[in-house]
């Protein structure tokens, strides 16, 4: 265990910084599963309303750093190409 009072508080810090993060992770799965979901029952109207706030998350976690900007493109491409695919086939 670390003993000096900046490693104490540096790990204090690390702590609060991972359940944060991992709150946020759990966050953004469960939007965009919710998004999928919703695409899935051709529910289009409420999977576009879903979109835009997990659009939005999904650019905060990549400004702050949470996930790694590509990854937030990656995210963004396939739900927005899911949707515009059902959207063209309904």
């Amino acid at each position: 265990m670390a003993s000096h009072a900046s490693a104490l508080k540096a790990h204090r810090q690390s702590l609060k910084n991972r359940e944060h993060n991992r709150q946020l992770r759990s966050r953004l799965r469960g939007a965009l599963k919710s998004i999928r979901t919703a695409i899935d029952a051709n529910d289009l109207t409420a999977a576009k309303a879903a979109l835009r706030q997990t659009v939005s998350l999904i650019d905060k976690m990549a400004t702050k750093g949470i996930i790694h900007r590509n990854a937030a493109g990656r995210y963004k491409s396939r739900i927005q190409g899911r949707l515009a695919a059902k959207s063209q086939a309904a």
